[in-house]
């Protein structure tokens, strides 16, 4: 077969008509939606057959019905849809599918700090089921900026839930769901025993960056413990770790971090569990 030949039959295969079925099965869409398309002027057939009316179509059509599918799917509205569809141009184009990539990108950067928030979640009640809380054990972090809110001694919870309330609309985190957060108490402050010396407030984000102004939570080894129950019973907790430090010749620094790891599974104080994170500089020659 000639070239030109060729051509042509690609030509004819380009003009041949199909039935609004056909066209419907060829692109996974409902005929209906093709019917749709057509009553509100935004996509009609090749041709209409004068003897019963029905439409058809043929393969041209295809990378237009295409277009507009993809679009719908990336949700741009009709109105939308229709005014791109009559002033089409590679620059019209660009610049819907510019805006939408954008969006793309911010709800792939929702759902990854969602899937880390269920990771964690599901992380924490591994732990519960599986834990000795009496047992304190050293584990391996890597870096995490947090954002901290700092705090005085004497202040209310309802400043607290304010001060929380505020970060979290300045870094747009929307809920809490979103993040993990507790609260933060030097450890120059459990060697001098005071033990209710809480400093900062601490919240983790799962999507954010290193920014000026976060807080790191450095790489390391860390002193893990757990403390279930009223809290009044921390210091307890503390003076217990401590002691296991100092027989173990480590040396602690930075911060204790303190945060609940059961508050959506239980409904009494007394079943509450936090954990206790601690870093530990290095072991002391003893």
């Amino acid at each position: 077969m000639s070239v030109s030949a060729h051509g042509d039959k690609n030509m004819e295969e380009n003009e041949k008509l199909l039935t609004i079925g056909q066209f419907a099965a060829l692109h996974g869409i409902n005929k209906k939606t093709l019917m749709w398309y057509d009553e509100i002027g935004l996509f009609g057939p090749a041709a209409v057959n004068p003897e019963n009316g029905y439409r058809c179509y043929n393969y041209r059509q295809s990378p237009m019905l295409e277009t507009i599918l993809l679009l719908r799917e990336l949700d741009v509205s009709i109105p939308e849809i229709k005014s791109f569809m009559k002033n089409r141009s590679a620059e019209s184009l660009k610049y819907l599918l510019d805006e939408k990539i954008t969006e793309l990108d911010l709800q792939l950067m929702h759902l990854q700090a969602v899937r880390k928030t269920l990771v964690n979640h599901q992380q924490n009640m591994s732990t519960l089921l599986t834990m000795d809380l009496s047992e304190i054990s050293i584990i391996e972090k890597e870096e995490r900026c947090l954002v901290t809110v700092d705090i005085e001694r004497d202040i209310s919870f309802e400043k607290e839930v304010e001060l929380i309330t505020a970060e979290t609309a300045r870094y747009r985190l929307g809920r809490l769901h979103d993040a993990s957060y507790g609260s933060m108490i030097p450890v120059a402050s459990l060697l001098r025993g005071n033990f209710d010396n809480y400093t900062k407030l601490f919240i983790e984000i799962p999507f954010l960056g290193h920014k000026n102004g976060l807080h790191i939570q450095p790489k390391g080894s860390y002193l893990r413990a757990f403390h279930k129950g009223d809290l009044k019973g921390l210091p307890l907790r503390y003076e217990k770790i401590l002691s296991c430090a100092h027989d173990q010749g480590m040396i602690l620094s930075g911060y204790s971090y303190e945060k609940g790891i059961n508050e959506a599974v239980i409904d009494r104080v007394e079943d509450y569990i936090v954990q206790i994170e601690i870093p530990i500089i290095r072991k002391r020659i003893i």
